[in-house]
């Protein structure tokens, strides 16, 4: 049975689906004016190891992730670099998309936009007036009333008495309680608008993301999740307006990743050790960072350092070099390693339980090829499989470990060195096939011999 620690209630529950066999899943997204960074390679990462085995466990998922595509960082940066705000945004979206496959994250089945989804937040709004929880400040801004939900609070563990002003939320003298929060901003002069009945002016952010979860997959429904960071005050106002609203319960399951860090310390730019992934990607393979981020649990601090990227890297190559020269196309599966994965999976998404059992499964196949032993192919098999779980270890083994689809010019150099070193070896010409040896160990190629010849990879 799966077991998913909810926030909520700060602790695990066997999962139970309001349908039958159905998931609906919503996560937090990007605010598209920048690169994404590691942070963001983490949320990505972690829901597409939930999505990906709620679809193992032979669930119909309806996975819904957001873009936020207006709100004042979008606006300023445009201003900064003189573009069109939908220009920007479309840049930096087709720049997230890229992220997204290169960490093999699959796409969610929809994903909506804000400014695609005005209609909705306009009406969301309303409901909110309806119910007496909105009114229309001193300053044309749209505020919810937090003093009127009974319940706000209650996912953070903030009590309403003891909520300071200016505790993450902007103080505002047009706002009858500091606690309470926008949702709809009067429009400024040069700035982007949207028609209301409260006039020209964009949605806050919180209500985008109630509107756009309610819209995509019902007024109720069984996980939301994004970063710890959302917890409060975004996913506490998106509680607030939801129920508010509908009077219906929001979410049954609330879930949230840890903090990614920089050598033990908190990621910033202004502490000049903030890395986007863009960048990480020019020195890392993609798949050693999605290895990286599935070492640690999704809801522990995860430690960005380079000797982390290093070990993953390191673990990423033993893997598959246990692969490599294995014929995996028998269809069967070793069922004890099955359970096991499963049994890591189910707690709350364990993924470094999970790799353990992958690394013990690689551990048999390296001796069973050592000792030319039967079961090869069947454990290789099922080491391959349980990892699609993971989005790990599907490229072929030697693209992965030379870097390469073994086409390019380079690539046919170094296997002409290596047969030229066999050569050597064959006429016992000990001093030339050293010195061949470390030539290409100088340009970063490690050979590894065995009974069935020479094979290569990158360092």
């Amino acid at each position: 049975m799966l077991k998913i620690f909810n926030t909520l209630t700060r602790q695990k529950e066997t999962f139970k689906p309001i349908v039958p066999g159905k998931v609906g899943l919503y996560v937090c997204g990007m605010t598209v004016y920048d690169y994404c960074h590691i942070g963001h390679a983490r949320v990505m990462v972690v829901f597409d190891i939930v999505a990906r085995y709620f679809r193992y466990l032979g669930y119909e998922l309806t996975y819904a992730r957001n873009i936020t595509d207006i709100d004042d960082k979008i606006i300023k940066r445009a201003n900064e670099s003189g573009q069109e705000i939908s220009s920007l945004t479309e840049f930096f979206i087709d720049a997230m998309h890229a992220d997204e496959r290169a960490l093999a994250v699959l796409p969610p089945d929809i994903e909506p936009r804000a400014t695609q989804s005005m209609d909705q937040i306009i009406n969301l709004i309303q409901l909110l007036f309806e119910k007496g929880l909105a009114y229309t400040s001193t300053s044309g801004d749209v505020f919810y009333s937090v003093s009127k939900f009974p319940h706000y609070g209650q996912l953070s563990g903030k009590q309403l008495d003891t909520l300071q002003a200016g505790e993450r939320v902007a103080i505002d003298k047009s706002k009858r309680d500091p606690l309470d929060f926008v949702l709809w901003k009067k429009a400024k002069e040069d700035e982007p608008f949207w028609n209301s009945p409260w006039g020209r002016g964009r949605p806050g952010w919180h209500i985008e993301c109630s509107a756009m979860s309610t819209c995509c997959l019902g007024n109720h429904f069984d996980v939301h999740g994004g970063g710890m960071d959302l917890q409060f005050p975004h996913h506490e106002n998106e509680i607030a307006q939801s129920v508010g609203a509908t009077g219906e319960q929001f979410v049954n399951y609330w879930m949230h990743n840890g903090f990614v860090r920089v050598d033990n310390e908190k990621m910033s730019k202004s502490f000049g050790n903030f890395f986007t992934l863009k960048e990480v990607r020019e020195n890392y393979p993609s798949e050693v960072i999605r290895f990286f981020i599935l070492s640690s649990h999704y809801r522990s601090p995860l430690n960005y350092s380079n000797e982390s990227l290093d070990d993953a890297k390191a673990a990423l190559v033993r893997l598959y070099t246990a692969l490599r020269n294995v014929d995996i196309t028998g269809s069967d599966l070793i069922m004890e390693s099955q359970a096991a994965f499963e049994l890591a999976m189910n707690d709350d998404f364990n993924t470094p339980e999970a790799l353990a059992v992958l690394f013990s499964l690689t551990n048999t196949l390296n001796k069973l090829k050592q000792d030319n032993a039967p079961g090869v192919e069947l454990y290789a098999k099922t080491l391959k499989t349980l990892a699609e779980g993971l989005g790990i270890l599907q490229e072929d083994p030697d693209s992965f470990l030379q870097d390469s689809d073994g086409s390019s010019k380079e690539d046919q150099q170094i296997v002409e060195r290596i047969n030229q070193r066999s050569m050597a070896k064959k006429n016992k010409d000990w001093v030339l096939a050293d010195q061949i040896r470390d030539e290409l160990k100088a340009g970063g190629i490690v050979l590894e011999d065995s009974a069935d010849g020479t094979t290569w990879r990158r360092h």
